[in-house]
């Protein structure tokens, strides 16, 4: 879901295998997208019906009142034994350098440029000055507050790491309690490092 252009490079390890088929979604017709709908909406999805839904980094472009409803529809179109994958920037990390006064010095160099504290607040803004308003960022999170959002949207249990060099967040969120061999498989084919701490939530907290 917010696949934006084509690229099977941008898909984890793991999918681009041959046992997956990636069905790309976007709001932006302009990339090309297999379904073009929302991620707040996504009802051309049937219920129930899909492995994995995987999200990168585009959860911070909805308003704060649209996260509940773009993670209750990543929850209803994920068959019983499935999972959201999600990636986003932490809030928690980017603020330790805007309270050092460095909102516009650049963190790192991505495919679009130098990226600063002020781009990852509020979106990419050469692409915003350029009429690109789906970059926009419009909410954010913390590690704490994502794995709440995703346990209150329906999610059963997150498994998730801090990636601090890269400023982000990577959450895997299942629809129903993994036993302990899933949750390893999970944690070793898709969370960033196998000695960097993951933190589990749960329904019981």
């Amino acid at each position: 879901v917010g696949c934006g252009v084509r690229d099977s490079e941008k898909l984890p390890l793991m999918f681009r295998h041959a046992n997956w088929r990636e069905i790309r979604l976007d709001i932006d017709p302009k990339v090309n997208p297999d379904v073009v709908a929302s991620i707040t909406d996504m009802q051309v999805i049937s219920d129930a019906t899909v492995d994995a839904v995987y999200s990168s980094h585009n959860v911070e472009h909805l308003y704060p009142h649209e996260v509940p409803l773009a993670l209750h529809e990543m929850n209803r179109v994920l068959k019983p034994s499935g999972f959201a994958f999600i990636k986003l920037p932490d809030l928690q990390e980017v603020a330790r350098f805007i309270a050092d006064g460095k909102l516009e010095d650049p963190l790192y160099l991505s495919p679009m440029g130098a990226i600063a504290p002020l781009d990852i607040l509020y979106g990419h803004r050469p692409s915003l000055a350029r009429g690109n308003t789906f970059m926009a960022h419009r909410t954010g999170f913390t590690g704490t507050t994502l794995g709440a959002a995703l346990i209150a949207a329906g999610f059963v249990a997150v498994m998730m790491q801090r990636e601090l060099p890269n400023f982000s967040l990577t959450a895997i969120a299942f629809r129903t309690q993994p036993d302990a061999g899933q949750t390893a498989i999970w944690r070793a084919r898709l969370l960033p490092s196998a000695d960097r701490p993951t933190v589990l939530y749960t329904l019981n907290g």
